[in-house]
């Protein structure tokens, strides 16, 4: 057993602030409700699988203190996979790398598992995803405790596990935390299908998996940004849609130009299998790698779908445009944080002259951002809720 402390684990390379939290109640409160079960695998390495980890305190929370190996863990946010990485090696005093391995939702994340441990998402269809491939890939006798907090909690989280599971029962409350517990894996339950839907006013189709942002609808914001996708750069040889989400405005830009390259880039493991979804269904045909940078040979396919923690992986002054449509909320924290990464890495990788759009909610007002940022900014255009503004590469 390896000493472990939950105050010393760190969000980096997240958005680390003084009101952001690399662990919670919840977090404990779900190794203590699985404890039993976990100590129960502590002879068969690989029947513990972690899913929804923020940044590792489930993970290593079971490594160092019932001392288990062979830990599988899926992570939706590249950044929640780095930063477990990172306090793997330090948080306990001993490097933990070895415990665990990182892997995409699916079989070979599920098949065998006998314990599950869950962050809940905070989206009923992600859940729903995650639930049906629990049911369809694990152990028979498979016991999942997902937690969160209270507040963020609602009935219909157990209705959707009640789906995939014959029962659901909830824990007492605990610091504001819950745990409900999910047993009897039902048998006729399916891997959840990726979901399309035709959107003939922008001409896209758009797919997603359940994990997506807006899901295969376009939301206002990305709308506005499409209007006016034919001003965007007209001497670009190399676009990015930067935090691509469905990928909708990397495919709109590779149908209408089709002599672009064009990335779309996203940190969520959700995001980046909804881009290369929505490219299939739109003819484009996408190819994954795992970056570039300046004159480095295109691997095919129109559009090229990047997982990338904010450009981490492209190289300076690599492409003439970026479009970005940027989240202003950390987990669930109205937060600028991210929107100031992500402006940075814009301005690191655009040439000189280079475009970065911008679309975001107008009380935001992050013209001064941009303008340190990037460089000389004004509006584009403005609705009811959102703004556009264009930023030059100094």
């Amino acid at each position: 057993m390896t000493d472990f402390s939950f105050e010393a684990l760190r969000r980096y390379p997240d958005v680390e602030a003084d009101n952001l939290f690399a662990s919670d109640a919840s977090d404990r409160l779900i190794l203590d409700s699985a404890a039993d079960d976990l100590e129960a695998t502590a002879d068969e390495p690989g029947r513990v699988v972690v899913i929804g980890d923020h940044y590792g305190a489930l993970t290593l929370g079971a490594a160092a203190v019932l001392d288990l190996h062979g830990i599988r863990v899926h992570q939706d946010p590249l950044a929640g996979e780095l930063a477990l990485a990172a306090n793997a090696r330090r948080a306990a005093g001993v490097d933990l790398s070895g415990r665990y391995r990182s892997l995409p939702l699916g079989r070979e994340l599920l098949e065998g598992a006998t314990v599950v441990l869950l962050q809940l998402p905070r989206s009923l269809a992600e859940l729903d995803d995650i639930a049906r491939a629990v049911a369809a890939h694990a152990h028979p006798e498979v016991v999942v405790y997902a937690g969160g907090r209270v507040k963020h909690m609602t009935t219909a989280m157990n209705e959707v596990l009640e789906a995939s599971f014959t029962s659901v029962t909830a824990s007492l409350a605990r610091q504001k935390s819950r745990v409900l517990v999910a047993t009897g894996r039902r048998d006729d339950v399916a891997p959840a299908a990726v979901r399309r839907e035709r959107h003939d006013d922008a001409g896209l189709w758009v797919a997603a998996v359940g994990g997506a942002f807006a899901g295969t609808r376009i939301d206002i914001g990305t709308r506005l940004l499409l209007d006016h996708l034919d001003a965007v750069a007209p001497r670009a040889g190399t676009v990015v849609d930067l935090g691509c989400g469905t990928g909708v405005l990397a495919a709109s830009m590779a149908l209408r130009r089709p002599a672009l390259r064009v990335l779309a880039s996203d940190q969520s493991a959700s995001a980046v299998a909804s881009a290369v979804a929505t490219m299939e269904a739109n003819g484009l045909g996408a190819s994954g790698v795992s970056g570039f940078g300046a004159g480095a040979a295109r691997p095919g396919g129109p559009v090229e779908v990047v997982r990338d923690d904010a450009l981490s992986t492209f190289g300076d002054a690599s492409a003439d445009a970026v479009l970005l449509n940027p989240p202003f909320h950390v987990g669930s924290t109205v937060h600028a944080g991210i929107a100031l990464k992500l402006f940075e890495a814009a301005g690191r990788v655009l040439v000189p002259g280079g475009e970065l759009w911008t679309v975001f909610n107008s009380h935001l007002a992050y013209r001064a951002a941009l303008q340190r940022a990037i460089g000389p900014t004004r509006q584009v255009d403005r609705n009811a809720k959102f703004t556009l503004m264009v930023s030059t590469k100094r």
